[in-house]
């Protein structure tokens, strides 16, 4: 009935004690025929042999892939049709998962854990180009989205596996396939969750995943809705030429006014490119349309 998936990367500390309690309350709530799976991501530290001996189904990468790879790898392996995904960190409460199971069988797409308590707490350094990222999928999907790269989440397997070749291979993974979902015209719901303190070393860096999701998030919106990056990239362009070009006319500095009125034609040019790639877009789909019969 019920896959749990869990990527794992040097996780040893905190495995077996996650494996435990996620066997706990899928039992307790009935499930019959669950299974948990382990994506050991090349760990160093004896991690896939932890998770065998607790009972998880060990699935293997030989190297580090990434968390969205391992994820993936997961999925596929998976038995069932309801997948269950969570981090092998024992930061997610197993206790969520039954409720959130209860409300995927009700329509729901996907049904995502938004994480809360004191351990949600980011350094300094991280807030504003989380708020960043958050502005950008928000103004994208057109919907408020609490929390977009939570890894606690319900779907169904089939209707994953289509984005795959659309999904990060890295940390960026949960954000992609938010966007995934939202763009196009699925159900996503959002559910508070408490989020525990982590066991173990995060492996996490901030400059170098933060970089790779503005990556993936960019690539998905050009894949699913390509007008939204231009209609971004023309405003933020005209209203940086409006500012000039009302600076320079009350400074009386004319290169001023020049560049500011070069800055406004091309954020209509912009603009134009993202008509064009939206058409573009349409084509491609109806083709893939007839092609397919989808």
């Amino acid at each position: 009935m019920i896959s749990l998936v869990m990527p794992a990367y040097n996780e040893a500390a905190a495995v077996a004690a996650t494996i435990e309690e996620m066997r706990e309350v899928l039992s307790t709530a009935g499930y019959r025929g669950f299974e948990i799976i382990l994506v050991d991501d090349g760990s160093t530290d004896g991690t896939a042999t932890i998770a065998a001996q607790a009972g998880a189904v060990v699935v293997r990468n030989l190297q580090n892939l990434g968390y969205g790879r391992s994820l993936k790898h997961g999925i596929a392996a998976a038995k069932n049709e309801i997948v269950v995904i969570a981090d092998a960190d024992n930061t997610y409460p197993a206790t969520a998962i039954p409720g959130m199971v209860a409300l995927h069988k009700q329509g729901i797409h996907m049904v995502v854990g938004e994480r809360t308590g004191q351990y949600i707490r980011e350094r300094p350094i991280k807030r504003p180009l989380r708020f960043a990222l958050k502005w950008l999928v928000e103004f994208t999907t057109g919907n408020r989205i609490p929390d977009a790269n939570s890894g606690l989440r319900v779907f169904a397997r089939s209707d994953i596996m289509p984005f795959f070749d659309q999904l990060s291979d890295k940390y960026s993974f949960t954000t992609s396939v938010t966007l995934a979902y939202m763009l196009n015209k699925k159900y996503v719901a959002y559910v508070p969750v408490e989020y525990k303190k982590r066991l173990g070393h995060t492996t996490v860096s901030v400059l170098r995943d933060t970089l790779q999701t503005f990556q993936y998030i960019v690539q998905t919106i050009l894949y699913f809705n390509p007008i939204k990056i231009f209609l971004a990239t023309a405003l933020f362009v005209g209203l940086a030429s409006v500012l000039a070009l009302v600076t320079s006319i009350a400074l009386g500095f004319v290169p001023g006014v020049w560049i500011g009125s070069g800055g406004m034609l091309l954020a209509v040019l912009v603009f134009v490119l993202g008509l064009l790639a939206e058409q573009l877009r349409q084509i491609l789909h109806e083709q893939r349309r007839q092609r397919t019969g989808v």
